[in-house]
């Protein structure tokens, strides 16, 4: 069981902090790799981190979960946190993010989803979609000068 959902049986949808890695995969256009949700909303593949595991740890298993690729030479980006992270779910669960931003230009397989991808798609940096979820916007533009390099 994810270690999350164990947590929520004890403290119901009470405010937790939750530790995750997204990861800026760039490929040889200097395009990035979005992910779309089920619900619709863009954002980068990443998740939530399970017991002893490290960040670098949560983003090779999400992305090779979330996109079928295999990824290596992470650079941490940076790691976003605080209040501007708070987030209330449909369910009424409440959580604080403290997120590692990763980049790599090292990926290789084929581009397959599962269940928590609606569509996977390479986008220009510049001009991502309407419908990107802001806290990813928020993790991209920080480095747009190092994705375009």
């Amino acid at each position: 069981m994810e270690y999350y959902k164990l947590i929520r049986k004890y403290v119901g949808t009470k405010p937790l902090i939750l530790p995750g890695s997204v990861v800026i995969i760039v490929n040889d256009n200097k395009e990035i790799l979005l992910q779309q949700r089920p619900e619709g909303s863009w954002g980068l593949p990443g998740g939530l981190m399970d017991l002893g595991e490290s960040f670098e740890e949560v983003a090779y298993r999400e992305v090779l979960e979330e996109t079928g690729l295999t990824i290596c030479d992470l650079k941490l980006m940076g790691v976003f946190s605080g209040e501007d992270y708070y987030c209330r779910v449909g369910n009424g669960d409440e959580f604080y993010s403290v997120t590692a931003v990763f980049l790599t230009r090292t990926a290789s397989g084929d581009l397959t989803k599962n269940d928590e991808s609606r569509a996977l798609a390479y986008c220009s940096p510049l001009q991502l979609p309407k419908n990107i979820k802001p806290e990813y916007r928020g993790f991209i533009e920080p480095y747009l000068d190092e994705i375009l390099s």
